[in-house]
């Protein structure tokens, strides 16, 4: 698409949000055709803009050739569907906060994106509005001096959602605008919740973070408040600065400074707020401007995939510690192990010193995990399940009960285990499960398959996509559907020649002899 060739956008969504969009739209002339399931809010919408083209049902809107982009405004719960919908129809998509409600379905619509080629785009405004970016500029070129602390409030009492919890419904634009001026992602979340109107759909959360660079910062939302208010500070070390989005003054700086008397007491001192001059415009106009302009260029929006990705990471750490012991600090980092803020740690948990665990991973009760293991992202451990030490699990693997990995296992990404022969979803089987063991330095490949009750051997390597059906020797390597015996490999992963029952390795020199169709290291 050529630079000054219109973009003809197609509208999802034109209730209680999407009505400014829409009109946004029209007066940047690229709205086509617009989109709602209830035939009342579109009989509203024909009143201002009776010149476009409406649809009730949205798949018909997607068919339409004539709209190369779409913006999403629906209810939050839909915005995954309608999305992946409009990509794989090869349209460019803007959608309203959140990208998805969970980071699982996020990551899917950017990849759809990135495979496709299109542009998707996330509606985190505070990233164009004028004061923000100015308070950026302030930060950037140090005239608040060292960031100590930020917060942002955002409060009213209004529409109430049952669709999603005030979380997934306010905070996506302060946890967009602190990521956006700290440039860096929290190592620590908290968050604590009350749902007081309806159970399990939060009212209240505070939610703290913690940086690397000692930055700490909390974002207090609820839609229980007697009345609006939308204000973020930042505290720095020579002033302080204060957004208020509902003020006629959008940006004020407060040059306080602190005085320390005697080396020990510390004084405060107070000086008058001055206004900064901030451009007057408005900053949904601007974001969507922004879009239209990259649709043309096929440039990266400022808010695209991965900015929301990690906007929902932090979304995701959040929820985690609401549910982890009623908001216990869901991120632990000690001299002993290392566990990421958005793993869940269950009771009765015993893990090694110098072990890792990371993002979205979950370890059940009674599970052992010894020392200096990696276990990364999304991995299901447990429950009673047994990890030795030096292993490395790597993402989407999921070790039920019965599984035992001795030490220096390695477990490719996506490989599977299983705990039943012939499981059926109506009948329980608990009683039946079979134990698997996986024994020292084996590795087993990406997306292979482990059928419970089987020994894996010492030093073996099961190839990559390879189904397991039955033990696999010590040292062998093995591989296929349903995996059969190619070889040998030495503890170093190098393929063995056997000369004579006799096997020297090219790569670390050791020494093997076959014996009565088995290999053994010689000593």
């Amino acid at each position: 698409m050529k630079n000054n060739e219109k973009v003809n956008i197609g509208m999802i969504g034109l209730g209680y949000w999407g009505k400014n969009i829409l009109r946004n739209l029209v007066e940047l002339g690229a709205v086509y055709g617009a989109c709602d399931s209830n035939a009342g809010v579109i009989a509203e919408r024909k009143k201002d803009f009776p010149n476009l083209t409406y649809f009730s049902d949205y798949k018909q809107l997607l068919a339409d050739d004539r709209m190369k982009a779409v913006v999403i405004a629906a209810p939050a719960a839909a915005h995954y569907q309608l999305a992946k919908d409009a990509l794989c129809r090869d349209k460019d998509v803007f959608v309203e906060k959140p990208l998805a409600l969970t980071y699982e379905h996020g990551r899917e619509l950017a990849d759809l994106a990135e495979r496709k080629g299109k542009i998707l785009m996330v509606g985190h405004i505070l990233n164009y509005h004028p004061a923000l970016l100015k308070m950026k500029d302030l930060i950037a070129g140090g005239d608040l001096g060292k960031i100590q602390y930020v917060y942002s409030n955002r409060l009213n009492i209004g529409k109430l959602r049952v669709e999603e919890n005030i979380l997934w419904s306010f905070a996506p634009h302060d946890i967009s605008a602190m990521l956006m001026l700290l440039e860096e992602e929290p190592v620590r979340v908290t968050c604590f919740a009350a749902d007081y109107l309806n159970e399990n759909v939060y009212d209240v959360t505070l939610s703290s973070f913690e940086f690397k660079n000692k930055v700490k910062a909390h974002i207090f939302v609820s839609w229980l408040h007697p009345f609006k208010e939308q204000k973020l500070v930042v505290v720095g070390s020579k002033a302080m600065a204060v957004f208020d989005d509902l003020a006629k003054e959008k940006l004020i700086v407060y040059p306080h400074t602190i005085e320390w008397r005697n080396g020990k007491i510390p004084v405060s001192n107070k000086a008058e707020g001055i206004s900064v001059d901030v451009e007057e415009k408005e900053p949904l106009k601007e974001e969507l401007k922004h879009f239209i302009e990259c649709v043309a260029s096929r440039n990266t929006p400022r808010t695209d995939a991965k900015e929301a990705l990690r906007v929902l990471k932090v979304l995701e750490a959040a929820e985690e510690s609401i549910r982890s012991c009623s908001g216990a600090r869901t991120a632990m980092e000690n001299k002993k192990h290392f566990i990421h803020s958005s793993a869940v740690i269950d009771e009765n948990v015993d893990i090694g010193e110098g072990t890792k665990i990371w993002h979205f991973s979950h370890i059940l009760k009674n599970v052992t995990i010894g020392k200096n293991c990696v276990v990364g992202q999304n991995v299901m451990i447990g429950p009673d399940a047994v990890v030795g030490s030096n292993c490395k699990i790597q993402n989407n693997v999921s070790l039920y009960k019965g599984v035992t990995l001795q030490d220096d296992v390695f477990c490719g990404p996506s490989c599977v285990f299983t705990n039943v022969i012939n499981p059926r979803s109506f009948i329980e089987r608990k009683d039946e499960f079979k134990d698997t063991l996986v024994k020292k330095g084996a590795t087993i490949g990406a997306n292979a398959t482990i059928i419970c009750g089987v020994d894996i051997g010492s030093y073996s390597l099961v190839g990559a996509g390879a189904v397991v059906t039955r033990d696999v020797s010590d040292y062998a390597l093995v591989a296929g559907v349903p995996a059969k015996q190619i070889g040998w490999v030495c503890v170093c992963g190098t393929t063995l020649s056997l000369r004579k029952n006799n096997a020297k390795c090219i790569r670390c020199q050791r020494r093997y002899k076959f014996n009565a169709g088995r290999l053994s290291e010689k000593k």
